[in-house]
């Protein structure tokens, strides 16, 4: 229902009279990952540890929306709204999240030149500055940033992260989506962008966990007894699994399998 709201509050917000438009694919990649987050990691501010501060990725709004109206916190006048604070004023809901805009909705902003990565690392900086200084205690407190593989390239976005290594913010989470898609094409046509941010946090002095492939492959995998698949997988460019994924189960098997 998530998904399909989601997808609709952005179609709809493109409907002749309004234009607006929205992003779809992020949130349908990314939901489950949400999901896991709200039923499991993230904790509110009645918590007696303060809570968790969480920087939502900017163009996975509708999906927050979305669960919001399935919690009765939004109407569905509110989704019709998205993306139009002047003309639905009373029931807009706004692009990106705007504390703002909606400070009874948005804690952080986010999307804008690396603003959600950098301000997570400060975010979990100043916990930490609190606690050692006995002005807070914070040490039950998680930052999370959900962030986009697009979004890493921008030159904010990965700037601050030695900073997060050299203070030993264990308190901190960064989650990105590899969805291998952007707004000016795919991310790395021509290489993969998994490994390259793997590389590079990995650099940085962070710990770094993937979670690429679904359980789906499991049965596969135990047969791969010379490891071929797992070596096509790994060498495989993104710009062809995109292609993969828009063409047949015939052309998959005879370019990716063959």
């Amino acid at each position: 229902y998530m998904r399909w709201n989601a997808a609709v509050m952005v179609h709809r917000a493109q409907r002749p009279e309004i234009g607006v438009g929205g992003h779809i694919s992020t949130y349908a990649g990314a939901a489950t990952l949400y999901e896991v987050g709200f039923n499991h990691f993230f904790r509110g501010k009645d918590h007696p540890g303060g809570g968790d501060q969480v920087f939502f990725q900017g163009h996975a709004s509708p999906g927050m929306y979305a669960r919001a109206f399935m919690e009765g916190r939004l109407s569905e006048e509110d989704l019709d709204g998205f993306r139009q604070e002047k003309s639905k004023e009373g029931h807009a809901l706004s692009s990106y999240p705007h504390p703002r805009l909606m400070p009874h909705f948005w804690e952080f902003p986010t999307v804008s030149m690396g603003i959600g990565p950098m301000n997570a690392i400060y975010q979990a900086q100043s916990n930490r500055y609190l606690h050692n200084r006995g002005l807070k205690d914070t040490s039950d407190q998680q930052v999370w940033a959900f962030l986009g593989d697009g979004e890493m390239d921008e030159p904010e976005s990965r700037g601050l992260l030695q900073l997060a290594a050299n203070e030993n913010l264990d308190n901190l989470n960064f989650v990105i989506n590899c969805n291998l898609q952007r707004l000016d094409g795919p991310v790395r046509g021509n290489g993969k962008i998994m490994q390259e941010l793997e590389a590079f946090f990995r650099g940085a002095g962070w710990n770094v966990i993937k979670v690429v492939w679904g359980r789906e492959w499991d049965d596969l995998l135990t047969r791969d007894t010379d490891g071929s698949l797992v070596q096509i997988m790994n060498e495989t460019p993104d710009g062809d699994y995109q292609t993969y994924k828009a063409e047949s189960g015939g052309f998959v098997r005879e370019h990716f399998f063959g």
